[in-house]
C-alpha cells in the first residue's frame, strides 16, 4: 500500500481500508491546522489507485466492508475519477457496505447535486466536513475559506444527495475573549446544518501554524479546560438537532461525551454541570494524555 506521509482519518474509520486518492488538502490554509504544512495537493494516477485496490483485494476481497478515501479532501477529485475509483472498489469488494471521505465545504459546493447522488449510488455513504465555528468573523480570521452560508449549503447538499454527514467543531477556537460568541454561533450553524453526526474537538496549538504564532505573540489566548466545558455546554444547550449522534470523546477533549441529541440533551448537560460545579481536575483527561 502506498502511503507518502502520516495518515489522518476519522476515528470511526479505524477499521477501514485507507485508500490514498489525493495527497494533501485542496484548501490547506486554515490557521489552526498543521497537518498539510508544505504539502501541495496532488491527485494520484488512476492506475496507481487501482493497483492499491487490487493488492488489498488479493487477501480481503470478500471480507472488506468499509473503505475511506484519503487524503484531506478526496471529494475534490474530478467526477469521472471518483466514479472510476468507486466502480473498481465495487468490482473488487462485492460485499462493500460503505465508502467515506473528507469533504471541504468548497469541494461539496463544486459538485452538482446529481454528481453527489451518483457518488452515493456507487457507495459513497458518509462525508466528514470540518465546520469549526459558526462565528462569521472567526471563520475569516482562521482562513476557513468558506463563510457561514456556504458551509450550511455544503452540508445540506451532501445530506440531500443521501450522503450521511459527520461534522466537527473546535472548542476554544475563539480564544477566551470570543468564547461565548463562538459557542453560541456554533450551536446555530450546527442547528442549521442538522448533521447526522457531530463531534467537538478541543483546540491544540500546532507549532508552525498561524494560530500558534498568534499565541506566542500574545494575540491569542487559550481557554482553560473548564472553559472548554462551558463552551461545550453552550453548544449542546442551544443546538437544535433532528437526530444527531454527538460526541466530544476525541483525544483532545478533557471530558469524554457521547449522546444522542436531542433525546439525551438534559442528561449530558447535567453531567457537564456536575463537573463544572466541582471543578475537580481529576475528573478531566490529564493534559499529557491529550493528542491531536
Amino acid at each position: 500500500m502506498y502511503y507518502e506521509r502520516m495518515i489522518i482519518r476519522p476515528p470511526s474509520e479505524a477499521n477501514s481500508f485507507l485508500l490514498p486518492v489525493t495527497i494533501g488538502c485542496s484548501h490547506n490554509k486554515c490557521a489552526f491546522c498543521g497537518t498539510y504544512i508544505g504539502v501541495k495537493l496532488r491527485i494520484r494516477r488512476l492506475e496507481d489507485i487501482k493497483q492499491d485496490i487490487d493488492k488489498v483485494a488479493q487477501n480481503y476481497s470478500w471480507s472488506m466492508r468499509r473503505v475511506f478515501l484519503e487524503d484531506g479532501d478526496a471529494l475534490i477529485c474530478p467526477q469521472h475519477r471518483l466514479v472510476e475509483v468507486l466502480n473498481h472498489l465495487n468490482k473488487k469488494f462485492p460485499y462493500l457496505d460503505r465508502v467515506g471521505t473528507y469533504a471541504t465545504p468548497q469541494a461539496a459546493l463544486i459538485k452538482s447535486i446529481d454528481e453527489l447522488k451518483e457518488l452515493n449510488q456507487l457507495g459513497l455513504k458518509i462525508a466528514y466536513m470540518g465546520v469549526e465555528t459558526g462565528d462569521e468573523e472567526l471563520l475569516k480570521k482562521v482562513k476557513k475559506g468558506a463563510n457561514y452560508d456556504q458551509i450550511v449549503e455544503a452540508g445540506r447538499k451532501l445530506k440531500q444527495a443521501g450522503i450521511a454527514l459527520s461534522v466537527t467543531v473546535i472548542l476554544g477556537l475563539g480564544g477566551i475573549e470570543g468564547s461565548e460568541n463562538h459557542a453560541l454561533r456554533t450551536a446555530k450553524i450546527l442547528s442549521d446544518i442538522d448533521p447526522d453526526f457531530a463531534g467537538a474537538l478541543t483546540i491544540m496549538l500546532v507549532p508552525g501554524t498561524p494560530l500558534h504564532k498568534d499565541w506566542k505573540e500574545g494575540k491569542f489566548s487559550l481557554i482553560s479546560p473548564f472553559q472548554s466545558l462551558e463552551e461545550l455546554r453552550l453548544i449542546i444547550q442551544n443546538s437544535d438537532f433532528t437526530n444527531c449522534f454527538f460526541t466530544a470523546n476525541h483525544a483532545s477533549n478533557y471530558l469524554p461525551i457521547k449522546a444522542r441529541l436531542p433525546e439525551q440533551k438534559a442528561e449530558v448537560i447535567r453531567l457537564i454541570d456536575d463537573v463544572l460545579v466541582k471543578r475537580d481536575m481529576s475528573q478531566l483527561r490529564p493534559e499529557f494524555t491529550r493528542a491531536l
